[in-house]
């Protein structure tokens, strides 16, 4: 089990008979069919068609929604929904208000999560598998009162929760959670470590959300519900629609001790390494210690179609 600090994602708390409503219109997946009770991974568009930003919100009450969003972008998602709120859309009735600093928030990963976070939660709140399945959320105390929100949500594919409490408990909650986890071995790990186990999970970030690509791009196409939302209409450009248009995979290379970089093109590996030739790029790139070697992932055109296919990738830049 490890422990890695996430108090830096963004977090705005959305509350009003119209909360739902703004959700539908700013993501491209429903969150007004969400249930009290539980959370949803939402990818949100900008007004050109390309993706913006992504995080998991939660419905905590009929009329009352936390929204995560990712740390770089906790400001601008803000100032977009703010926007919707005042100049598109002014009839609806909600509030917005930025919380990232009141909560701070940690996330508990690993097969022993669940074991560590028991230790904690105060009688009668029920963490089984079967009372807070996966995408649960709710309020809860801790530590004999502490006031806490439990989110079972995971970025790596292990079983795993975040967990927030007020700032002022922020240090004595990590405290906690070290001292419960010590007959398991718990782990401080940081956010590098997060990012090797996103890349091996195949999960979206910064790097490929970078304002260049669409939901369809990024694998995600199946969360574009059939709804309008920011973005949709010049997401369905032609251009934007082409067959050959780059799509998220995975790589890996044949050499085990050979590495990748990112920034690295992808060539077919009879053709000549020129512009003309391009075929997509490298984004992410880590050593994987599961794998024992380095893993990346990428953009590649007809990328779903040529699973199993080998590509070079070249960075002239570093030779």
């Amino acid at each position: 089990v490890g422990v890695c600090d996430v108090s830096t994602l963004g977090k705005i708390d959305i509350q009003g008979p119209d909360a739902a409503t703004l959700l539908d219109r700013v993501y491209t997946n429903k969150f007004s069919t969400l249930k009290v009770g539980r959370a949803r991974y939402g990818l949100m568009l900008r007004e050109d068609g390309f993706a913006m930003d992504d995080g998991t919100t939660a419905r905590l009450g009929e009329q009352h929604f936390i929204m995560t969003t990712t740390t770089a972008n906790a400001g601008k998602v803000m100032q977009h929904l703010e926007f919707c709120r005042q100049v598109l859309w002014p009839e609806l009735n909600l509030r917005l208000v930025s919380v990232s600093d009141q909560w701070a928030q940690y996330s508990i990963a690993g097969p022993r999560a669940r074991d560590v976070l028991a230790k904690l939660v105060d009688a009668p709140f029920d963490i089984s598998n079967e009372g807070f399945p996966r995408m649960a959320a709710g309020d809860l105390t801790i530590c004999g009162g502490v006031p806490a929100r439990l989110f079972r949500v995971s970025y790596s594919g292990e079983l795993a929760y975040e967990i927030a409490v007020p700032s002022r408990y922020g240090d004595a909650a990590i405290r906690a959670l070290m001292e419960a986890g010590a007959e398991f071995d718990i782990t401080p790990y940081g956010t590098e470590a997060l990012n090797v186990l996103r890349i091996e999970k195949g999960h979206v970030a910064g790097p490929e959300i970078n304002g260049q690509n669409r939901a369809r791009d990024l694998g995600l196409g199946g969360m574009v519900a059939d709804k309008d939302c920011i973005g949709r209409v010049l997401a369905d450009r032609p251009a934007l629609l082409e067959p050959e248009r780059p799509i998220f995979i995975g790589v890996r290379p044949l050499d085990a001790s050979a590495s990748l970089a990112a920034g690295a093109h992808f060539i077919p590996v009879e053709a000549s390494t020129e512009v003309a030739n391009d075929e997509g790029y490298v984004t992410s790139v880590a050593f994987s210690p599961e794998l024992g070697h380095d893993i990346g992932l990428g953009f590649l055109t007809r990328g779903q179609q040529r699973i199993g296919e080998h590509v070079r990738a070249v960075d002239l830049l570093r030779g």
